[in-house]
């Protein structure tokens, strides 16, 4: 049993304490309908169950935790991934029946689940999956639907309390399965036989006749929740704000469960969204996400837990995959930043992660100005400060720098160094020229990234008529070719002060359009 450091500061410790005083089983439930990519919004969930599951461990509770994949829920539009054409006629279809986008899995539910739960053994999330067409198929949602159909109005009533609505006459909590046409949501039921296990309907392709309540059909989701409750023992479950709205799924579920189903609730965690910056709410339907597995390409699953963990679940969480997420990494790889949270760390751990000990960004330039060969990576390190640096840690971090750069780093954050002089430094002016002759003369071998900063702008004082702004242009133009580069002190650093001084001498003598 692990001791948390900081016991009751964080969140996942104070719900841990409560649901143990509140005694009984304790089971974490987490889920969602794998319509579309499940991104790292979707993560907040499982997440955030998993934090309360190992908060419990830690205290030597034994608990289980579950996740339960919605795929007997129907496809409810043709989404801007999908093609109309193909997708268009199997609207109304539950997920685990329509054929898988690619063609390389056995649903359409498992097209999207596959790479999630890969994803979930990336983040050692250990978690019991539970598909829901399978709960339905196998019997085991049975004995709730024949309570439900049998309290059809009662919960009727509940509903119209809670949500302000009344059902129409023909409303039923169970929805069949249409043999016919294949579509969960038209057809409407018109009795059942409780002792045969049965369902009768009329669908509004034309179908009439029976289906078995196994897997003929399912529950809606306000009845299909509180019976799922019931089924798994749930005593814990985070869920989206959405669900927590008064009149929402969550306050007539309490009602259901123990009117209806003789149960308890869960002990309720609602959970703010993840925004990705500049493009809001992260929404599958809307083709607004950013995968798991997309992201843990580029960071350890560490930084993802982190990221998700340090933050209370009513908190909103803005996902920014540029410069912010480098920092986020470095949080965590830095035992003593003061921004660091132990707890959370601790929470956090997946199992594989080797800290390096050097921030990314640097590493992010160092890997390019040494074209990613790990060997020039450790020589530029151990010039520039980092002597003794983990090869192997190192090493897995330069995977991730180098799609981090593809995929989220902003241009000035991108570069090659030109192997000769760029015909763009004949358009220096004089000034710039001159500034650069003198920072060749000042530079040296035992010059640290900060003694070169700070050399830079001691310089630039020296040319009063000119911005500091455009002395610095001057050096990205010399070494990239392009006016913008990683800071200059530590960027001349990585490169050598030799090299660059060479360079800057060269780019001086040099007349042009600018002279």
């Amino acid at each position: 049993m692990t001791e948390p450091s900081q016991t009751l500061s964080h969140w996942a410790d104070v719900i841990a304490e409560e649901i143990i005083r509140a005694g009984g089983p304790c089971v974490v439930s987490t889920g969602i309908s794998p319509s579309g990519e499940i991104h790292i919004g979707n993560m907040r969930e499982v997440l955030t169950g998993d934090a309360i599951y190992r908060a419990l461990q830690d205290r030597g509770i034994e608990a289980r935790f579950n996740y339960v994949a919605d795929n007997f829920d129907p496809l409810r539009k043709v989404y801007p991934f999908l093609a109309p054409d193909t997708y268009g006629p199997l609207v109304g279809r539950p997920l685990s029946e329509i054929p898988c986008p690619c063609g390389n899995h056995v649903s359409y539910s498992e097209h999207f689940l596959e790479p999630f739960l890969k994803a979930l053994a990336d983040l050692r999330i250990e978690v019991e999956i539970e598909r829901s067409d399978q709960m339905y198929k196998s019997g085991r949602m049975t004995p709730y639907i024949v309570q439900a159909l049998e309290s059809r109005d009662l919960i009727a009533e509940i509903l119209r309390e809670r949500t302000g609505k009344q059902v129409t006459a023909d409303w039923s909590p169970f929805n069949p399965l249409c043999p016919a046409c294949g579509r969960i949501s038209q057809a409407k039921v018109t009795g059942f036989d409780a002792g045969d296990r049965v369902v009768h309907y009329a669908c509004e392709c034309g179908s009439e006749g029976s289906v078995p309540m196994a897997g003929g059909g399912k529950l809606v989701w306000r009845v299909d929740w509180p019976a799922r409750w019931m089924m798994l023992g749930v005593t814990v479950e985070p869920f989206g704000k959405d669900h927590a709205t008064p009149g929402g799924s969550y306050e007539t579920g309490e009602r259901i469960v123990r009117e209806v189903f003789g149960g308890e609730p869960p002990f309720p965690i609602p959970y703010e969204w993840i925004r990705l910056k500049g493009r809001g709410d992260m929404s599958s339907s809307k083709g607004n996400v950013l995968a798991i597995d997309y992201i843990l390409e580029v960071v350890p699953p560490e930084a993802l837990r982190y990221m998700v963990i340090r933050a209370r679940p009513n908190r909103t969480i803005n996902f920014d995959p540029g410069l912010p997420l480098l920092q986020l990494v470095d949080e965590i790889d830095d035992v003593s930043s003061r921004n660091r949270d132990e707890r959370s760390v601790e929470l956090s751990q997946a199992g594989g992660f080797r800290p390096v000990g050097i921030p990314f960004k640097h590493l992010v330039v160092v890997a390019q100005a040494a074209h990613f060969d790990e060997s020039e990576v450790m020589e530029i390190l151990a010039r520039s400060g980092y002597a003794g640096a983990d090869r192997e840690a190192v090493g897995s971090r330069l995977a991730h720098a180098r799609l981090w750069l593809e995929r989220f780093a902003p241009e000035d954050m991108r570069f090659a160094v030109c192997e000769e002089l760029p015909e763009v430094a004949a358009e220096l002016n004089e000034e710039q020229r001159a500034f650069l002759a003198r920072l060749a003369e000042e530079l040296s071998g035992e010059m640290t990234g900060e003694d070169i900063h700070k050399l830079v702008y001691d310089l630039a004082g020296e040319f009063e008529g000119t911005k500091p702004a455009a002395l610095f242009q001057a050096i990205y133009l010399s070494l990239l070719g392009k006016a913008r580069g990683p800071r200059a002190g530590s960027f001349i650093t990585v490169l050598g002060p030799e090299f660059c001084a060479e360079r800057f001498r060269q780019a001086a003598a040099q007349t042009g359009a600018g002279a």
